[in-house]
C-alpha cells in the first residue's frame, strides 16, 4: 500500500468513534454541512441514487436517507465504515444503504452501478493520491446528465493566512500552496493532502466529460472550523458573516477563496 494512503487510512481510523461527536457542536462545520446537503438535494431527482466518496462517520448518509434517496457510501477508512453501519442500523436504514470499505482510488471496484448524483463532502478528494486517475473513475460512476458535487479544500484561505501571518509561522502558512502532498497531522498521525483551486480542480475533472456548473466558496468570510473556539466566543458576528457568505460566496472572486470550495459539475 501507498505509505501516503496508509497514513492518511491510520489517521481516520483512530478518530473515527469520535469524529461525529466532536464537531457536532461546531457552527461553521453546520453550515457548510447545511450548504452542501442543500446543493445535493438541489440537484438530484427526488427519490434519486447518491453515491457518496469519503462519507465518513455517515451523518451525510442519514440525512440523504431520510429525505428519500437510494444511497451508496464509500470510505477508505475501516473504522468510518463500521461507525456508518452501526449509525444507520440503529436508524432504521439497515439494508436501505451499501456501505462499502473502498478508497476513491479504487473506485472500480465497486459493484457495477450509475448515479444520479456522485459527491464528496469535506475534502476526501484532497487524499486522493492521483485525482486525474480517480477522475475517470468518478466519471464511469455519473449518469450522463448527472451531477458531480464536491467540497474541496482549497489553496487560498483568508482567515487562515491572516492566522498564521498574525503568529509568524510562515511555515504552516504555506502549506496550501505546497506543489505536492503535504503533511497535516491529526491525533498524533498525517493526513497527506493536496489542496487545489477550483480552476484547476475543474479542469482535472474537465478531462473526463464534466462541465462545471457553479462554484461556491466556504469558510471565506466566516472563519474555517478549526476556529470554533473564535465562534463560540463571538456568535453574533460568525452568525452575520455567515449570512454574508450564503449571499455573496457564489460571487466572482469570492468563490474562488475560502477554507473550502463547493463545486457543482454535470457529466456531458
Amino acid at each position: 500500500m501507498d505509505r501516503a494512503l496508509a497514513d492518511t487510512q491510520r489517521a481516520f481510523d483512530s478518530v473515527a468513534v469520535d469524529y461525529d461527536r466532536s464537531n457536532a457542536g461546531n457552527p461553521v462545520l453546520c453550515a457548510m454541512r447545511r450548504r452542501v446537503i442543500d446543493t445535493i438535494v438541489a440537484h438530484t431527482p427526488e427519490g434519486g441514487r447518491i453515491l457518496d466518496l469519503g462519507c465518513g462517520p455517515g451523518a451525510d448518509e442519514e440525512t440523504l436517507l431520510r429525505a428519500g434517496y437510494s444511497v451508496t457510501a464509500i470510505d477508505w477508512s475501516a473504522a468510518m465504515v463500521d461507525v456508518t453501519r452501526t449509525r444507520l442500523a440503529r436508524a432504521g436504514f439497515c439494508g436501505r444503504v451499501d456501505v462499502h470499505h473502498l478508497g476513491i482510488q479504487d473506485l472500480d471496484r465497486l459493484p457495477p452501478a450509475v448515479f444520479d448524483t456522485v459527491c464528496s463532502n469535506f475534502g476526501p478528494l484532497n487524499c486522493v493520491p492521483s485525482l486525474a486517475d480517480a477522475a475517470p473513475l468518478i466519471a464511469d460512476r455519473v449518469r450522463r446528465g448527472g451531477r458531480f458535487i464536491a467540497s474541496v479544500i482549497g489553496r487560498v484561505c483568508p482567515w487562515e493566512m491572516a492566522l498564521y501571518a498574525g503568529r509568524g509561522d510562515w511555515t504552516r502558512l504555506k502549506v496550501r500552496f505546497a506543489r505536492h502532498a503535504a503533511p497535516v497531522p491529526l491525533s498524533e498521525h498525517t493526513v497527506w493532502t493536496r489542496y487545489y483551486t477550483p480552476r484547476a480542480f475543474a479542469r482535472v475533472l474537465a478531462t473526463s466529460g464534466f462541465e462545471l456548473v457553479s462554484i461556491h466558496g466556504l469558510g471565506v468570510l466566516v472563519p474555517p472550523p478549526y476556529m470554533e473556539a473564535f465562534a463560540a466566543r463571538h456568535p453574533a458576528l460568525v452568525a452575520r458573516l455567515q449570512q454574508l457568505e450564503d449571499l455573496a460566496g457564489g460571487w466572482p472572486g469570492v468563490r474562488h477563496l475560502g477554507d473550502h470550495f463547493l463545486i457543482v459539475m454535470t457529466k456531458t
